[in-house]
């Protein structure tokens, strides 16, 4: 493989090195989308495609193969520490996109941030272990000797992601956060135009040292023929047009040969104004300003951006007033790299003249040129000085109205760009009706103060869109917008906008992994799960009379180094008195009468006379269990899942089986978090409540060497 490199040529880094392709070969030129100035070319011809694949399929496997969930989310926060250590030279090189320094927070530093929300989210979420279980566990026999759960597993192939020319490291880095945390490699084709801004996030990213060998590799130039050695175990991920995701979802190798492909594509996105927000209300204030911001932040090119503004009939003509007014004092267009520009290039001269175009259809479709115009607007340049840039990308905002709101175009044809059209609705059911006929969207902004308002108008076009954005007085200062997708919530939506689905926070990483029924003994099951499962063997400390057997220490006892799943603590009973029943209700305030007045008790069908508080028999349980000295286990913060299944009467008498259920040691830590699986009986060998009790346990004791040293 040729590893010389080109100056004007932008290098790939695949097989954990540089590449150019060698002199002669095609390639595609990138030009400044400010000045029109030649800056640098593209191509990956005589790359060995296939090659690529088979590094991330072994190599890149294995490395990541050998870290846990909770490593390789660890990795990702110090991979945001290192860009974001080194975001100004991203800032630079960006600002030849037409980026402004605003358009570069979205992209550069929110890129950086899905790599720290990732990073936490995964720690916090997930077990430090290499598989999930999935949900609970089906009993499938009479006792208990066959089970079944559902586990995650990571893919066992690469995650190909090609993704567009709006966002150059946003797009790639929240798509790669998850998969790298699920473990599966990436390789990334970013879209030519801005591909060297992904570039250089790479070579940052590669220069860290943090990532493993094989996890991350970069196409840049065409990647034509990869889909055709992918195979089943393999995902690509696509951002960019619907016809080009309908080229690559028509691929022999998606169709039958199990490629798995999500797309996020065009949308026709929209933005409703409520019959409630008139002009003077906070909420068409809101309304306005978040119009004029999808219009000019990225130029526009954004695929969340508001296409369809939809106010009501009346309102027509006073949102196009403002907005306009608002475009007026808020926009100045030019390079941003000139001092008080806020809006600048588009990406490059062929996405002018497509954007162009497209307004061009719509005007001839219909729609009328309420602000803005198709000629070359005067810009401030790089010096300060205002002129027309004839080789730079430049376009004006374009406010379209339309008397004919359901015009064919105005629903189907998109201009990616600062442009939105405007038109009315008579009434909630029509605003819904328009909505919908975008044929399946990202993201709707419904805007009103009226709940009944937002909830017709929600529950009406949900089943449109990936995301719905309610925004009014109390959210206009505290959203963060109708363009900007959340790493904790889904990004996607139903129709022509892809049918995919992308960031939801956990759920991202689980696009990246199998889900496997599994079947079999507890003992089986808790080995595959590293979860103890109920009917596998534990190791019982504790009272004889219930299983415990002799030498065994309480788990208490144990550090995380010593300590295992299905070591346990078996109590002896303990009786429970009306005078403790009554002692508990006075000490706490809950007199509730099925604790106190014993004839209300008994007309209850749940109860057989007065009972304990069922709070009362956690707190015992604890004393039953708790090793009251200084040991390894350091807190108990929380409970999980408490069920209340048997009463417990006065006379009744309990007892508490513990067991280690699972194993969390934290990374950065010198303790982790241990979930006990707690089973309290009565005397009659009933089951009187089930939970989940949570410690934090150290790794070493040295808490309790100290002490007793």
């Amino acid at each position: 493989m040729s590893t010389h490199t080109t100056s004007a040529t932008v290098p790939s880094y695949v097989l954990d090195q540089w590449w150019t392709p060698a002199e002669g070969s095609r390639t595609a030129e990138v030009r400044d989308a400010n000045t029109g100035e030649a800056m640098l070319r593209f191509g990956a011809e005589g790359l060995d495609l296939g090659e690529v694949l088979a590094h991330a399929r072994t190599i890149g496997q294995r490395e990541l193969g050998a870290l846990s969930l909770h490593e390789r989310a660890l990795k990702l926060k110090e991979l945001a520490m290192f860009l974001n250590s080194r975001r100004d030279e991203l800032y630079a090189l960006s600002h030849r996109t037409g980026a402004t320094q605003v358009d570069n927070m979205v992209d550069i530093d929110g890129g950086i941030g899905v790599l720290f929300t990732y990073s936490s989210k995964g720690r916090r979420e997930l077990p430090n272990a290499n598989v999930i279980q999935d949900g609970g566990v089906e009993p499938l026999s009479k006792d208990g000797s066959f089970i079944g759960t559902h586990i995650y597993t990571r893919i066992p192939g690469a995650a190909v992601q090609v993704n567009a020319f709006n966002f150059p490291v946003w797009g790639m880095l929240e798509k790669f956060a998850p998969a790298f945390i699920a473990g599966v490699p990436t390789i990334v084709k970013p879209a030519t135009p801005t591909g060297y801004v992904t570039e250089a996030a790479v070579r940052i990213m590669i220069e860290s040292g943090i990532l493993p060998p094989g996890s991350l590799q970069l196409i840049s130039g065409s990647a034509r023929g990869l889909l055709d050695v992918m195979d089943y175990r393999d995902l690509l991920a696509f951002t960019g047009s619907a016809s080009t995701a309908q080229s690559l979802k028509a691929h022999p190798n998606v169709v039958t040969g199990g490629v798995r492909f999500t797309a996020e594509t065009d949308s026709l996105n929209a933005a409703i104004l409520g019959p409630d927000a008139v002009e003077g209300t906070p909420e068409f204030d809101a309304f306005v300003k978040a119009v004029v911001t999808e219009m000019t932040v990225k130029a526009g090119q954004k695929c969340t951006a508001i296409r369809r503004t939809i106010v009501p009939e009346g309102q027509r003509e006073a949102v196009a007033k403002a907005v306009s007014e608002r475009l007026d004092s808020r926009v100045v267009l030019g390079d941003p790299r000139a001092e008080g520009v806020t809006m600048g290039a588009l990406a490059s001269l062929d996405q002018l003249r497509d954007v162009r175009g497209a307004v061009e259809e719509l005007l001839a479709a219909g729609g009328e040129l309420a602000y803005g115009t198709l000629d070359a607007p005067s810009v401030r340049t790089a010096s300060g000085e205002e002129a027309v840039v004839e080789q730079g990308a430049f376009m004006s905002p374009v406010l379209l109205t339309w008397a004919d709101g359901d015009a064919e175009a105005l629903h189907s044809r998109e201009a990616f760009g600062p442009v939105t059209s405007l038109l009315g609705y008579t009434d909630v059911a029509d605003a819904v009706r328009l909505a919908a006929r975008g044929s399946g969207s990202l993201v709707a902004t419904v805007c009103t103060n009226d709940p009944e308002v937002a909830r017709e108008l929600t529950t009406g076009i949900a089943g449109h869109h990936g995301r719905v954005h309610l925004l009014n007085r109390e959210t206009s200062r505290s959203s963060t917008g109708h363009g900007s997708p959340m790493p904790q919530l889904v990004h996607g939506g139903p129709g022509r906008a892809g049918g995919g689905e992308e960031l939801g926070g956990i759920r991202a990483v689980l696009h990246h992994m199998q889900r496997t029924a599994l079947q079999g003994s507890p003992n089986l099951v808790t080995a595959v799960t590293g979860v103890w499962q109920t009917g596998a063997d534990r190791r019982i400390a504790g009272s004889p009379a219930y299983g415990a057997e002799a030498g065994q220490e309480h788990p208490f006892r144990k550090s995380l180094t010593d300590l295992r799943i299905g070591d346990a603590l078996a109590s002896d009973l303990r009786q429970v008195t009306q005078e403790d029943i009554t002692a508990f209700a006075h000490t706490t305030g809950d007199t509730f009468y099925a604790h106190t007045d014993p004839e209300a008790a008994a007309a209850n069908p749940f109860f057989p006379g007065t009972v304990a508080h069922g709070y009362l028999l956690v707190a015992w349980a604890a004393g039953l269990f708790v090793e009251p000295a200084p040991g390894p286990v350091l807190a108990n913060y929380g409970l999980e899942n408490l069920r209340f299944v048997t009463p417990v009467a006065a006379g009744d008498s309990i007892r508490i089986t513990l067991t280690a259920k699972r194993i969390t040691p934290r990374v950065t830590d010198e303790y982790g978090e241990v979930a006990w699986d707690a089973l309290i009986h009565n005397q009659d060998d009933e089951i009187v409540a089930t939970y989940d009790v949570l410690t934090l346990v150290e790794k070493e004791d040295t808490l309790y060497r100290d002490w007793t040293d």
